[in-house]
Parts: structure tokens; sequence; C-alpha cells
């Protein structure tokens, strides 16, 4: 009895699982047989100017068609974090049957209804659909001149272009204005017509793009400008690095002639004075080195990002940028425990285990923080920004159980395999007392001015990934933003190079946070920036919108500061690289 009641059980479920792949496998492989059913989805409406100020699309009081309803799971966990909630039109869409004006169902416009559609068209909504994974746009409604008068959009009319057994093109043209009157039933409907196009499956996101605005001649010449900063700045370390060498040398080879009291008394000046004390460890080095870390991490994560959205058009998909960054980030853990933990232990940090858990959730601290608090609004407003339970939970369960399992193993292959000091000389037991200096050579100065450049050289590829992300463009010349990040990295560096030349050179040994600092302030200019971005290029407003948009653009911007760490552990080998010369051509001049 018991074996032929399981034998029943696997049979409906295999019956129901076969069932959800018929009516799946056309949006998966995007092929379709001639009157097989194509599925129209409705995802969000909101405000115009509110990008991610988005509801339910029948949070507004539009009617069902009749067909019987589809339910759809989110596929990715980007899908769920970027509130997109497809629900089933009800329209009847077969692949290459057309459809003539048809009324689907019927609006009972009483005075509630009417509000909603009135306040709709205020504000300018407009929802969005997606058909075969191809988005459409449509707007509510508009008023007339005098803004007395409302009127509502009622007869979609689709054209879907095809290319053999693929839709490659999808259109919408909104007609029958009604006018909007309480206690009235107003009409839905839709019609369909189908033609061959010659757009090819691959080239079918296309028509999105918007090469006009990111090839501008204005975002080439930011990048040749920004290339000539990057010339600049190398020849200008180039020629402080190669000068204090060649004084060096030169200062060398006259002491074969002086006596052991000049040679004394004549030693060392600048910056060589403090050779004893530039490896000493920093403040708070526990901080500093799960910062570190964290930085290392996201500069892996951008890189990797970055090249895979070249190789691969991560825009088609929905969500798929997002779940490929949380996928990298977690993948990368590693990279956060070996650079951080072999840095504390550098240092003669001892709790290490305490320093791992810090660098672990750092960052995904900082970012649910963020989520966490912005959530609790956008589920105040209802808005399909809110970001489910369970998501919640998939996300914490990715936190405990891969990025601090794998943060953990590369803590201790940082701590075995590079925590031992190799440092090139020394470190004092005493510190050394710090000389006053003049006020542009304190920390604070060169901190405010070493963001500058760096900034300098992105503002302008800014102003296109803002736009992108809080406007209606798709970022896709990732070609543009990986030559920017690497400018940006030769930027960053040359500019560290020479603050913490000038600093070292005042006899101030504490460069590690300076240094730091001087960098990671170009993320203040860069969140001084979105303040202008927001009040002169966009037209937001609302409590949800302006905290989601400075919420994320402070995570954005931390994050972005934090990237600049992995600076330090380049600075360090240089450190080491120009004191192990100067040590060498001490030694071989004393040989001789």
């Amino acid at each position: 009895m018991g074996l032929g009641r399981w034998t029943i059980e696997v049979v409906v479920l295999t019956t129901v699982f076969s069932s959800l792949l018929l009516v799946r496998a056309d949006e998966h492989d995007h092929k379709y047989t001639d009157k097989e059913e194509v599925v129209l989805w409705m995802n969000t409406v909101g405000p115009y100017h509110n990008r991610q100020e988005t509801y339910k699309y029948f949070s507004l009081p539009f009617c069902v068609g009749t067909k019987k309803t589809i339910s759809h799971y989110h596929e990715t966990l980007g899908e769920a974090l970027q509130g997109v909630e497809l629900e089933f039109s009800g329209l009847d869409i077969t692949f290459k049957e057309e459809v003539m004006q048809t009324t689907y169902c019927d609006i009972e416009l009483d005075k509630p209804k009417r509000d909603a559609f009135v306040y709709a068209i205020k504000n300018h909504y407009w929802y969005q659909m997606y058909i075969d994974d191809l988005p459409i746009w449509g707007i509510v409604g508009e008023a007339d001149e005098n803004g007395e008068d409302h009127y509502l959009w009622t007869y979609k009319k689709l054209e879907i272009g095809y290319n053999g057994n693929r839709i490659v093109d999808v259109n919408l043209t909104s007609e029958g204005k009604v006018k909007l009157v309480p206690n009235t039933r107003i009409p839905m409907s839709y019609s369909v017509k189908w033609k061959k196009s010659d757009v090819k499956f691959e080239d079918r996101f296309d028509k999105y793009l918007d090469p006009s605005f990111f090839q501008h001649r204005i975002h080439w010449f930011s990048i040749f400008n920004s290339f000539m900063m990057v010339i600049f700045l190398v020849g200008l370390v180039s020629m402080i690095l190669m000068r204090t060498l060649r004084k060096d040398y030169a200062r060398y080879s006259k002491e074969e002639e002086m006596d052991d009291m000049d040679r004394d008394l004549g030693d060392e000046y600048g910056w060589k004075q403090v050779h004893g004390d530039v490896f000493r460890p920093s403040s708070h080095p526990l901080i500093f080195s799960s910062l570190v870390g964290s930085g290392c991490q996201i500069f892996s994560v951008s890189l990797i990002v970055i090249i895979l959205a070249m190789i691969e058009d991560l825009y088609t998909e929905r969500g798929s940028m997002l779940s490929t960054a949380i996928f990298v980030y977690a993948a990368t853990s590693p990279v956060n425990g070996y650079f951080g933990g072999s840095l504390y232990a550098k240092q003669g940090g001892r709790r290490w285990i305490k320093q791992m858990f810090i660098g672990a959730f750092l960052i995904p601290a900082m970012v649910c923080g963020t989520a966490f608090f912005i959530n609790f609004i956008a589920i105040y407003y209802h808005a399909s920004r809110a970001i489910p339970f369970g998501t919640m939970v998939a996300v914490c369960c990715i936190c405990f159980f891969v990025i601090l399992p794998l943060n953990l193993v590369g803590t201790i292959l940082g701590r075995n395999l590079s925590g031992q000091p190799n440092f090139p000389c020394r470190v004092n037991a005493v510190p050394r007392p710090i000389p006053e200096k003049k006020w542009f050579m304190e920390p604070a100065v060169i901190v405010c001015l070493g963001g500058i450049l760096p900034f300098g050289s992105i503002f302008i590829e800014m102003y296109f990934i803002f736009t992108s992300f809080w406007a209606y463009k798709i970022y896709y010349v990732y070609g543009f933003m990986m030559l920017v990040l690497v400018i940006l990295c030769i930027v960053t560096v040359c500019v560290t190079i020479v603050c913490t030349y000038f600093l070292l050179n005042a006899e101030d040994y504490r460069w590690q946070w300076t240094s730091f600092l001087s960098a990671a302030s170009t993320a203040v200019y860069v969140y001084m920036y979105s303040f202008y971005y927001y009040f002169f290029k966009t037209k937001m407003y609302g409590l949800f919108q302006t905290s989601f948009y400075f919420g994320y653009m402070a995570v954005f911007s931390t994050a972005l500061g934090i990237m600049y760490l992995h600076i330090i552990a380049l600075l360090l080998v240089l450190i080491a690289s120009v004191v192990l010369i100067c040590k060498s051509l001490w030694i071989k001049m004393s040989a001789k």
C-alpha cells in the first residue's frame, strides 16, 4: 500500500514538473514552434523620474486577461534584489498568430480607482513588460494641457518581429485614449501583429543601446585627457625616484674620499632619516589590515566582473550583473583573507581570528546595513524593491557558509606563506620623534589634496555610470570602464607615491594611513559629485528615491575608497625596494 502511494506521488510530481518545463522551456531557450504560447509578463509600474521607486503592475487597478494565471519565481538572486515582480498579463498570444483588436477585460472605474489612476498620471507613471526577456515600456496615461482632465491609454498595440523560430524585436504602441470619469466601465484591449525581421537573435538588444550617448566625442576626450594625466604623473614619479637615487649614488661615491668623522656627521638626511621607523606597524593594525584585505577583494571583483561583462553581454539577462558580482565577491573571499591576514601577521598582530571576522564581514555588513534601512522605507511604500525575507536568508547563508570559510582559508594561507616580517632593514626599538613641519606637509592637507587628480581622471566616466544606473540607459561600453580603471589605478599609485615621498621627506614615518586616506579621499569627491548630479541632472523626488539614491551612493563611494587600499600593498613593496636599493648601494660603496 505504501509502495503504491509512493509510486503515485512520483508520477504526479513528474507530470507537474514536466508541465512546468513545457510552459517555461520557450523562455529558457528562446525557441518557439508555430502556434506555441508566448507569455507577456507585466513587471512593475512607477514614476518616470524615480527609476528605483517601482511597484507591482497590478497595484494600480488594471484588470487581468481571461487566460489562466501562470506564476513566476525569481530565477536569480539579482532578480529578487532588483525588485523584479513578473505577473502574468492573462493575454492570449501565440507564436506567429496575429490577433486583431480584442477586448480582454473591463475596468469598473469607481472613485478610488479613478483617484489611483489620476495620481499615477500626474506623477508620470509608466510600466514595464517582458516578452521573451525583451523589455517593453508604456505610459499609463496623460493629462490635457490644463491638467484638469486625465486620460488612460486602453489599447496595447503589440508588433513582434521574428527571425526563424526566435523573437528578435518587440514594439508597443499605446492608443485608445479614454477620459477618466467615475462610475464608468473602461474596456481594455490589445492586438498582436507579427512581422518577419532580419535582425539576428544575438543582436536583438542593440536597439536598447545608445551609441550616440556612450560613444560621444566627450567620452573619448575624457579618456585622452586622463591618459595625458597618467603620462605626466608617471614622469613626475620617475623623476623623483631617479633624482633621489642618483643623488644617493653620487653621495656614496664621494664618501670614499671622506674620513670616518665626516662620514658619520653627514650620514643621512630627509626621508633616509626615518628608514628605521618606516616599517613600524601602523596605528590600529587590526582595522587597517581588514581594510587592506577588503580593498584587494573589491579590486579583484571589479576587475573580474568588468572582464566578464566585456566577454559576455550581461545586460541581456535580468539581474545577471548583480548575480555575477555577488558570486565573484563570494569566490574571491580568499583574496581578502590572504592579504589582510598576511599584513596583520607582518605587523605583529595576535588576534588574527578577530581580524578575519572583521575582514570577512566589513563590506557585507556595510551593504546589508544600508539595504536593511532602505528596506524599511520600501516596505512602508509597498514598493517592489522591498527585499523578500527568503532573499535575506539566502544572502546571510552566503556570508556565513561561503564567504567566511573561504576567508578563513585565505587568512591561514596568508599567515603561513607571507606572514613573516621580511623588511630590508631593522625597525628601531624607540620611535623617532617627528619634527615640526610646514602646514602644507601636514597629513590632513595631503589627504585633502591627494584625491583631486584621481577624481579628475574619472569624473566624466562617473557621469556615464550614474546615468546608466539612475536613468534609463544600458551601460555596455565596458572597454571604456576597463581603461578608466587602469588609468585610475596608475594615477592613484603615482599620487600616493608622491604624497608618501613628501611625508617621509618631512621625516614623518606615519605613512600608512596617510597614503590610504590621500587616495581614498577620491571617494569623498565622488560622493560630493553625487549631490551635484542629484540636484542638477535628475528630477528625483520623494523620501524613498532620495534615501535609495544617497544610501547606495554612500555604499558605492565607501567601496571605491576601500578599493584604494590595494595600493598600499604596491606602495609597501615600492618603499621596501627603494630602501633595499639604497642599502645595497651603501654596502657596495663600503666594500670599495
